[in-house]
């Protein structure tokens, strides 16, 4: 395949000016002119860059190779994009990709030249948008292989000519039948292998040179990888292992913070070190050993999962940070704040989008976003007619904070049991009796139940009945009752209506009177406490007022029975005389 000098030269000005357009690919011959030329010019600019920094004496890269660097990978970039790589997850597309150019210009090196006049299709740089008028095939194979260009049916490079996805699944195998075969152009090296077996990005650093003079052995080569790669992977995967094991023993060993704040802070240091762990190995292993071929598909799809699913952990993990940062800052008011409901609704809502960030992860390892959200949709259905139950207490929880029956810290009863309650979460309420014990219930049973709920009482019924002893007169009884009811309406924590001091019945032992009255506090410590002191200063007052308190008590009266009288006797002996006639 042969460019004339002019076609060349306009070429090369064009990629220089245009580094990020995409190749012709227009027609089968367009596709096939622009991967030759593109893969010739990434050659070329490899070699150089090589010999540049190998006949140097600096350690690292100038900033002048660095910037040839950038030209050579936007270069093969282009030449990716003649190949069909649909099939090939994303995460390690870029990678496989350069791998298949270099094998494919490998192939193509090595097999019988092909007439361009017999390829269909208009030349390379036309940049002529294909159309049916054009009558080009479907697909045209090159002569003496299996390599299939095909026109796109789908995507944004409908129409346009592409190395199918059949041809880029062979590539890997043909370039092995190939390998040993003579080059019919002269390029050199192959550099292909030049590529998978050094290490670094596309330029090997200056250390690979100890390892080159090193044994013959550390360069033989197992499954596309030398042995030296091998050790060093394995090596690597050692290293990590340790290094999470010595992270689990750390975080066992570490005091737990009493803060909260100090917690979840903490909860965040875990997935950031995953990510960092995830990406640094396959960085070593990328662009240090430069694993290729399926160690590095596995490696990259690995770490890819790791990195997203560690992302998402890592959102939840952050929006309960800013919960409770919300939660506990100064300026909230925490009477007003319902931390149950918001931490349930934070806990809901954080869930939902890790698992939008999950799902978005997975497209990136091959998995389509379609079908994650349907397979959402049918495992949510699934786990929803699994977990009928819970998601029934889900919704009573929700229901008890919507009628407001109970919130955290209130003392309510139902059906005999008493508390505080002390937490509402997800499928159950938590309520600490008073005799210390915790009550669980499930949501949905509790928002079924009578709840009393002591704690929305905005006033106390202060009502007792008091018995004055018989002995106390109607005046002093006159005088308790003002002195009372003075006291109460003077009284600044009771309400002045309803108010009532009255002597409301005699009974066996005292003379009752009914004190009643509201009293009004924030919470029953409180109440208990004002009692105390309306009880004490009624006591007072009774004594005051020359009475005292009547305690249960019996009269008994004392006398001598005189017997009959005399006249009802004689009646009595006269009848029984006149009985006794009756009888004879």
């Amino acid at each position: 395949m042969v460019f004339s000098e002019t076609r060349l030269e306009q070429a090369r000005a064009f990629l220089r000016d245009n580094p990020i357009s995409p190749p012709d690919t227009a027609s089968p011959r367009a596709t096939l002119e622009s991967f030759r030329f593109i893969m010739g010019e990434v050659s070329t600019l490899w070699l150089n860059v090589r010999k540049s920094y190998e006949d140097g004496t600096n350690v690292f890269l100038t900033e002048d190779q660095k910037d040839q660097l950038v030209m050579l990978e936007a270069l093969m970039e282009k030449a990716e994009r003649t190949l069909d790589l649909s099939e090939i997850p994303e995460t390690s597309r870029n990678r496989a990709g350069i791998e298949l150019a270099l094998q494919l210009q490998e192939i193509l090196d090595r097999i019988p030249p092909i007439d361009l006049e017999a390829v269909p299709g208009e030349t390379a740089g036309t940049f002529r948008t294909p159309h049916k008028a054009d009558n080009l095939p479907e697909f045209w194979t090159i002569p003496g292989t299996s390599l299939k260009l095909a026109r796109q049916t789908e995507g944004e490079r409908r129409g346009h000519y592409l190395f199918s996805d059949d041809s880029v699944k062979r590539i890997p195998d043909d370039y092995a039948v190939v390998s040993e075969l003579p080059l019919r152009a002269d390029r050199g090296e192959d550099l292909f292998a030049y590529y998978i077996y050094t290490p670094g990005n596309l330029i090997a650093p200056r250390w690979y040179e100890l390892l080159s003079g090193g044994p013959t052995w550390l360069h033989s080569q197992f499954a596309d990888q030398a042995y030296w790669q091998w050790a060093a992977f394995i090596l690597l995967i050692g290293m990590y292992l340790a290094g999470a094991s010595l992270y689990v023993r750390w975080r066992r060993w570490r005091a737990v913070s009493v803060s909260e704040r100090a917690r979840v802070l903490q909860a965040i240091l875990q997935p950031v070190v995953l990510i960092a762990g995830a990406m640094s190995f396959r960085y070593l292993c990328e662009d240090q050993i430069n694993i290729t071929g399926t160690p590095l598909q596995v490696v990259s799809t690995a770490t890819t999962a790791i990195v997203w699913t560690a992302t998402s952990w890592l959102v939840y993990r952050s929006l309960e940070v800013i919960f409770v940062w919300f939660l506990q800052a100064p300026t909230q008011s925490r009477p007003s704040l319902d931390a149950s409901l918001m931490r349930t609704g934070f806990r809901v809502g954080s869930l939902a989008i890790s698992l939008m960030v999950l799902g978005y992860g997975a497209t990136k390892i091959g998995i389509p976003i379609y079908g994650v959200i349907a397979g959402l949709g049918v495992g949510g259905l699934a786990i929803a007619l699994a977990a009928q139950p819970t998601i029934e207490n889900l919704i009573g929880g929700i229901i008890l904070y919507a009628d407001r029956m109970v919130r955290v810290g209130e003392y309510c009863e139902f059906d005999g049991l008493s508390g505080t309650v002390e937490a509402i979460g997800i499928r159950s309420t938590r309520i600490r009796a008073l005799d210390r014990t915790l009550i669980t219930i499930s949501n949905a049973d509790l928002a079924k139940r009578k709840i009393v709920n002591y704690s929305h009482r905005d006033k106390f019924h202060f009502r007792h009945k008091i018995g004055l002893r018989y002995e106390t007169s109607p005046e002093a009884i006159k005088t308790v009752l003002m002195e009372i009811t003075a006291y109460l309406e003077l009284h600044e924590k009771v309400a002045a209506e309803p108010l009532r001091v009255r002597l409301v019945s005699f009974d066996d032992y005292a003379q009752t009177i009914d004190i009643f009255a509201y009293v009004t506090a924030s919470d029953t410590d409180e109440f208990l406490e004002t009692q105390q002191d309306l009880l004490f200063e009624v006591h007072e007052i009774v004594i005051r007022c020359g009475s005292d308190f009547a305690f249960p008590s019996s009269t008994i009266y004392l006398g001598k029975d005189s017997g009959l009288p005399e006249a009802n006797l004689l009646e009595g002996k006269m009848e029984q005389d006149r009985s006794g006639h009756r009888a004879a």
